[in-house]
């Protein structure tokens, strides 16, 4: 083991897909790693929530393997680097998170605190939260399993709902009742008795009590987990868990495996402006608004409009004469709802799903570790792009059987591999490569290149790769 100076562990949970914020939200770039609710996206939000307090370690981060280049580029891009990136290598809830995350963090310091926080969260005062993960840092090292308790506005029957109980301390008290998921019914009724709040999804608690609690209730979950992590292969900055060991690891949520069984669980009350961005009705509680109670983002014109949030990425969107909407426009994908209906949006997402579509799974722009592309134009037999490098980010060096391509520099300064030959191109320069001809292309400068691709061939997709080398240790099926 390895102590380090460090005794309180960020544990960001980036696995969720935000199928309710569809078509903004898909599941290779899901809402954590937007900005939808300020300059930083929320991920990058929660981890600079986190004091930086050499009693804090960096975050660790546990997420899937297609975002794994992402989260670590928007980490970097705040100066927060991540004491581990880990790989689930398939979604199994909470409660595995949260136990491989205790062992990861217990192996690090014995008395190591670890404080779970989903990554796609809205907290809006930052002080009050800080206060009061000071207080539940010290109500964990008394044993105690700590969440934070929001006040409910509404019989909502997406959170799970917590009876207060006994104090504990001043703003603090023992659960007496902890249910996930209420009926509408049910969640009526905890509202009109009082003394309930919600649950918001954020743990505080000593590495060694959560995982005792856990081998406690649920030890298939402990076994499956410990043999995932000591098979565990690091790759790169990341670290991959053993794939068979978790596969068999039973799903389910960290409420369902401890919270609603352990008498060591603890609630405090909080009011520092909570959300977790669930709907878009939720973002538009959370959003500024105009004086008829608008919210917008884009290009967007208004008349007679009540009520209602427009989001626009690349068309102006006018409205006339509506109340209650949400509207959403992206390059592929409008969205129109009555704002009532906002939770039905997933069920749009099976659609797209059940249909064969590639809506619900990625924008136009598709991300790489090293920038991006988006197509521009394509018949039966070419394809246009444009593709965005990162300075100082590379392709694979690679081949095509079915396709040739022809790079044209728009800005910047291409370093280019053609077969045995390796140039610089700078803008409106560009090169030929002939089908079966190896080839990479770099950015070897400080500022991002941008360059036009036009494909030709028998055959344009992204599967027609073959990797000769790769510095991101991609798989050869993984096209990401």
């Amino acid at each position: 083991m390895t102590e380090t100076e460090a005794r309180v562990f960020p544990v960001l949970l980036s696995g969720g897909s935000g199928t309710r914020l569809w078509p903004l939200s898909r599941s290779l770039y899901p809402k954590q790693l937007l900005p939808l609710s300020g300059e930083e996206t929320m991920l990058q939000a929660t981890a600079l929530r986190m004091p930086a307090d050499t009693a804090f370690a960096p975050p660790l981060v546990i997420c899937n393997n297609d975002h794994r280049f992402i989260i670590a580029e928007q980490l970097r891009a705040i100066g927060r680097d991540a004491l581990s990136i880990m790989l689930e290598p398939v979604g199994r809830n909470t409660a595995p998170a949260a136990a491989a995350a205790a062992l990861f963090c217990r192996r690090q310091r014995e008395d190591a605190v670890i404080v779970l926080l989903p990554a796609d969260h809205v907290i809006r005062d930052v002080p009050e939260f800080r206060r009061r993960l000071d207080q539940a840092i010290a109500l964990a090292d008394k044993g105690h399993i700590v969440t934070f308790g929001i006040q409910p506005t509404e019989p909502h029957t997406g959170y799970g709902y917590i009876l207060q109980g006994a104090e504990i301390e001043p703003e603090a008290f023992h659960i007496d009742q902890f249910t996930e998921k209420p009926d509408a019914a049910t969640a009526t009724g905890y509202i009109a008795a009082g003394g309930y709040s919600w649950n918001s999804g954020m743990f505080v608690a000593r590495a060694g009590v959560l995982l005792d609690e856990m081998a406690a209730f649920r030890p298939d979950i402990v076994e499956s987990v410990t043999a995932a992590l000591d098979r565990a292969e690091p790759d790169l900055d990341f670290l991959r868990l053993d794939e068979e060991a978790f596969a068999a690891c039973p799903a389910q949520s960290i409420d369902f495996a401890v919270m609603e069984r352990t008498d060591r669980a603890a609630v405090i009350p909080c009011a520092f402006g909570w959300s977790d961005i669930g709907s878009w009705n939720a973002l538009w509680e959370i959003a500024d608004k105009d004086a008829d109670g608008n919210a917008t983002a884009g290009d967007v014109i208004l008349k007679d409009v009540k009520n209602s949030y427009i989001h626009t990425e690349k068309t102006v969107v006018a409205a006339i004469g509506v109340s209650d909407l949400t509207v959403v426009e992206t390059s592929d994908a409008v969205l129109i709802a009555h704002r009532d209906r906002a939770q039905d949006v997933k069920d749009v997402v099976e659609v797209l799903k059940s249909s064969g579509r590639q809506e619900h799974e990625s924008h136009v722009r598709h991300y790489r570790p090293w920038g991006y592309y988006e197509p521009l134009d394509g018949g039966p037999r070419f394809q246009v792009k444009r593709l965005m490098v990162k300075p100082g980010a590379k392709l694979s060096f690679q081949l095509h059987h079915h396709r040739a391509e022809h790079w044209v520099v728009v800005t910047g300064t291409a370093e280019v591999t053609n077969g045995n030959e390796t140039r610089l191109l700078s803008e409106n320069e560009s090169t030929f490569i002939p089908i079966g001809t190896p080839h990479r292309l770099a950015n070897p400068g400080k500022v991002d290149l941008e360059v036009i691709e036009i494909q030709s061939g028998t055959y344009l997709g992204e599967d027609d790769i073959v990797r000769l080398d790769d510095p991101y240790n991609r798989a050869d099926h993984e096209t990401k």
